[in-house]
């Protein structure tokens, strides 16, 4: 499943040149994971609601174009690795078609007290949901 969410890039995003800001990439990316998690049918309320949590345990970017004030952008977002202890998220952020930023996140499923869980034993569902998503 590939999940697809428009960002209209706001003012208040960019540096004195007008380009994004590299802070803002994880906020973007964040807002995209979001909605996967809402059309893989398990939001994240509906998650944190069955004591489920998807802490981000490792983060990485890579710029390749800057995206500026103005742009429109696409932030294409798969699931690419499921264990029944962590997530794998990846990012493209495309402008026009064309790739600007990548990126991926590592998550861990955890309880509220943020002790890992077996996903695959303690939320059977969510896991079953999270491997039908699951894109390679």
């Amino acid at each position: 499943m590939r999940s697809l969410t428009k960002i209209e890039v706001r003012y208040a995003e960019t540096d004195q040149m007008g380009v994004v800001h590299h802070s803002v990439y994880p906020v973007w990316f964040e807002v995209a994971r979001t909605q996967f998690s809402r059309e893989m049918g398990f939001p994240y309320k509906k998650m944190e609601k069955m004591g489920l949590l998807l802490p981000v345990r490792e983060l990485s970017i890579k710029y390749l174009e800057p995206v500026k004030y103005g742009d429109t952008v696409i932030i294409e977002t798969k699931a690419v690795r499921l264990t029944p202890a962590r997530i794998v998220f990846s990012y493209r952020i495309l402008l026009e078609n064309h790739v600007m930023t990548t990126g991926e996140t590592l998550h861990a499923w955890t309880n509220q007290e943020l002790h890992p869980v077996n996903l695959k034993k303690a939320f059977p569902q969510v896991y079953e949901s999270a491997l039908k998503s699951l894109e390679i």
